[in-house]
């Protein structure tokens, strides 16, 4: 005969009456204004995602190399600070391709509208730093000390990034507090021994769809493209211009995870001089392409690229 299972191996059990509860008090609480979304710079932006960051969603983020996707996430942390006073933040970055000083170097160029290079410079590639500019960068750098930001730069497997939001989430000084989580890049997650890149892809989706339940959790995540949207056929060809689900490297479990999926497009890297059938221009564009929005619709919105400034810019 077989055995009922014991109280260690059963979910939680939630009756729908609860349920109906809970998003009715939702639904108040947003009404109200008492449960908000993380405000950005950009409105367009902010109109397509509820108000901006919401909590307790995975937000994919992709693009080809160059395309900004690092960029657009490094203001979008550094806006999420300075926009949501009011909200007790605290940031989590596994910032796996960058060191996280020339993260802060990318805060910098942004808020300084200074190239990296114009921060960098000896002397030997151009003017080396004035005295009144360094004075200014430290101005700058210790506002930025106090951001609450935690970096981590070493290449960690999909356990040790579970482990690590845990702690996070579970933490005295920090269970209650709204946690953002930031990924950059999810192929550079590191794999088990004999592991396929789709198989630890697809492990890493889990654990986010876990952890975003927990508490005000939020998942903003960098993700690769394959090289077929660089093809001569999809260049040449201004009926298959636009990114698609196929193009993101991982598509099925990406998809399956997030709740957005937003697609930093430069149709001038790929030397394209008019954009779609709609004949859009390229020069100096970022296209953002919403492929998913769980709770509306796909969209297309265009910015101005000022990425030498660490910026993507609305008119």
């Amino acid at each position: 005969m077989a055995q009922p299972l014991s109280n260690d191996n059963t979910p939680e059990i939630k009756h729908i009456s609860k349920a109906a509860d809970e998003i009715v008090t939702y639904i108040d609480n947003r009404r109200k204004g008492i449960v908000t979304s993380l405000k950005t710079k950009w409105t367009k932006f902010n109109h397509a995602t509820m108000g901006g960051i919401e909590p307790n969603i995975i937000m994919t983020i992709a693009g080809i190399s160059g395309s900004g996707k690092s960029s657009f996430v490094n203001s979008l942390e550094t806006d999420i600070v300075d926009l949501n006073r009011n909200e007790d933040i605290i940031i989590l970055s596994f910032n796996f391709e960058m060191l996280s000083s020339k993260q802060v170097g990318r805060k910098l160029s942004y808020k300084l509208t200074k190239t990296t290079g114009e921060l960098y410079s000896s002397g030997y590639d151009g003017e080396p730093v004035s005295d009144e500019l360094f004075e200014v960068i430290e101005k700058e750098a210790e506002h930025i000390k106090h951001y609450p930001v935690y970096y981590i730069d070493a290449p960690c497997t999909v356990d040790q990034i579970h482990s690590t939001i845990r702690k996070f989430q579970f933490s005295e000084k920090t269970k209650d507090k709204w946690l953002v989580v930031i990924l950059d890049h999810t192929l550079l997650t590191r794999g088990k021994a004999g592991e396929q890149e789709r198989e630890t892809l697809a492990n890493l989706q889990k654990v986010f769809m876990e952890v975003k339940k927990t508490g005000k959790t939020t998942i903003i995540q960098l993700s690769q493209m394959n090289r077929d949207i660089e093809s001569s056929e999809r260049i040449t060809n201004q009926a298959m211009h636009f990114p698609m689900r196929r193009d993101l490297f991982g598509s099925d479990s990406l998809f399956q995870a997030s709740d957005y999926v937003i697609v930093l497009h430069r149709p001038e890297l790929l030397g394209i001089k008019s954009y779609s059938p709609n004949n859009w221009p390229v020069q100096n564009k970022i296209y953002m392409h919403f492929l998913k929005v769980r709770e509306g619709e796909p969209k297309i919105l265009s910015f101005v690229n000022n990425l030498k400034y660490n910026r993507i810019d609305e008119y």
